[in-house]
C-alpha cells in the first residue's frame, strides 16, 4: 500500500472532513432521497436523481478519505531541523524577477493549499527546493516561462 506523507494538522483536517461527511452529509442525503421518493414516479423525478448523484459523490469521497487516512504517514515538522529544505519545511523565497517574497510550507499531496501557503511535495516548485539551502537559487518551469527563486530561509515547526 502506498503511504502518503502528511503533517498532523493535514491528517486532522481530513479526519474532520470524513466525520462531517459521515455524520451530517450522509444522513442529510438519505433524508433527501426519501423525500424525493415520496413524490412518486422516479423515472422523471429530478430531485431524486440529483440526490442520488450527490449520494454517489459523498460515498466516493468517504471511501477516498478512508483510504488516504489509512495510508497516512504523519511527519511532525517540529521534530525536524537543519537548513536543508525537506518535507514539512517552511521555505522563505524571493522571486528573482518580481522581488516578491513568499513563504511556503512543503506538505503532503492531500493537504496542499496554495492560498494558505502550503505546496505539495510533488509540485514542481517543491521538487526543485528539496535538498537546497538558504542562498541557493532554483529555476522552476511555469506556463509563462521558467521562474527563478532564491531561498532566503528554511525553518521547521
Amino acid at each position: 500500500m502506498q503511504k502518503f506523507p502528511m503533517t498532523g494538522p493535514g491528517l486532522q483536517n481530513l479526519e474532520a472532513e470524513l466525520r462531517h461527511l459521515k455524520s451530517e452529509e450522509r444522513p442529510a442525503i438519505i433524508r433527501a432521497i426519501a423525500e424525493a421518493r415520496s413524490h412518486g414516479d422516479l423515472s422523471e423525478n429530478a430531485e431524486y436523481h440529483s440526490a442520488r448523484e450527490r449520494q454517489s459523490f459523498i460515498e466516493g469521497r468517504i471511501a477516498e478519505l478512508e483510504e488516504i487516512i489509512s495510508a497516512a504517514e504523519v511527519i511532525d515538522p517540529s521534530t525536524l531541523s537543519g537548513d536543508t529544505v525537506k518535507f514539512g519545511a517552511h521555505v522563505e523565497l524571493i522571486d528573482e524577477e518580481s522581488d516578491k517574497e513568499v513563504t511556503y510550507q512543503i506538505v503532503g499531496v492531500h493537504e496542499a493549499d496554495i492560498k494558505a501557503g502550503r505546496i505539495s511535495v510533488t509540485s514542481p516548485l517543491a521538487k526543485s527546493l528539496i535538498g537546497k539551502k538558504p542562498g541557493d537559487t532554483v529555476s522552476v518551469p511555469a506556463p509563462g516561462g521558467d521562474r527563478s527563486y532564491e531561498i532566503l530561509a528554511v525553518r521547521f515547526g
